[in-house]
């Protein structure tokens, strides 16, 4: 029976999770809402969020019972940009010592784009770019941190460990990313054996953070945490170029990986400290 159970619970996350990949498929490959002047394929995350709300009307649950509580917010918001903060501009920096053994003269600039490791749709530096650019990624997070980090290990939860279902909802995190590889692919802008490179690269960076973000929900028993770092990784990477006399974010992709390493490192820090706590605690008590 409990095999069944377990099986039972899998075919939910993945036929939740495949449906709602069918549409991020379509908006990328058809709709492609990114490249207008939104800047984001929205599209596919306000059905993510329609698609939890559902679930949760039938399930007879509540935003607040995935982690959306007001409960521990504004330590959420601190912990969450903290985390931004630091690791990328710990990241930043190792971005700029690279250009400039290179020879090169590095400086920021503030301008809006879509986020990718590729290439760049710009939208400009108006005030409407950068509010569509907040509104945007507020709707991301919303929907990828509801989906993952929210349904998907409370779902998970029913019939397997909080680490267990920590590892299902970040590998179909990663699978969530490898999207904008196929694309790149079919409209001819990188060969195959580029796309397989780069898509081990978005499915374990995509991996990490999904691991890192759900650890913040199991760890603070709210989802806040994890929904700020999100949201400031987004929009540091929208707004925020490293540019060059010869070109603009020429080295994203070390930026990228040093901020999500540095950042799953401290909270598995993080995670031991708090563990360790609890098992001294615990022995005080006993004893």
């Amino acid at each position: 029976m409990a095999h069944n159970d377990r099986k039972k619970v899998l075919l939910t996350i993945f036929g939740i999770f495949i449906l709602c990949i069918i549409v991020e498929n379509i908006e990328f490959m058809v709709i492609k809402t990114d490249q207008t002047w939104i800047g984001e394929n929205i599209i596919c995350k306000i059905f993510c969020i329609l698609v939890v709300a559902f679930v949760l009307t039938k399930e007879k649950l509540h935003w607040n019972e995935l982690g959306f509580t007001s409960r521990r917010f504004f330590r959420g918001m601190l912990y969450g940009f903290s985390l931004g903060v630091v690791t990328f501009a710990l990241s930043y920096l190792a971005e700029f010592i690279i250009l400039w053994a290179e020879g090169k003269h590095p400086h920021l600039s503030f301008y809006i784009s879509n986020f990718t490791m590729s290439e760049q749709n710009v939208t400009g530096t108006s005030l409407l770019a950068v509010f569509v650019c907040i509104v945007g990624n507020v709707v991301n997070v919303w929907a990828e941190e509801g989906l993952f980090r929210g349904l998907f290990i409370r779902l998970g939860c029913k019939e397997f460990s909080q680490k267990q279902s920590n590892m299902i909802q970040a590998m179909l995190f990663g699978v969530w990313h490898i999207i904008s590889v196929v694309l790149w692919v079919q409209e001819g802008s990188m060969t195959i054996p580029q796309a397989i490179v780069m898509g081990i690269g978005y499915l374990a960076l995509a991996w990490i953070l999904g691991y890192e973000w759900g650890i913040c929900a199991m760890l603070t028993g709210t989802i806040w945490t994890g929904t700020f770092e999100h949201f400031f990784n987004n929009f540091i990477s929208n707004t925020l170029h490293t540019v060059t006399e010869t070109g603009a974010d020429e080295m994203q992709i070390v930026r990228i990986v040093i901020s999500n390493i540095l950042s799953l490192t401290i909270v598995l820090i993080a995670a031991r400290i708090v563990r360790k706590r609890k098992e001294t605690t615990a022995d005080i008590t006993t004893a």
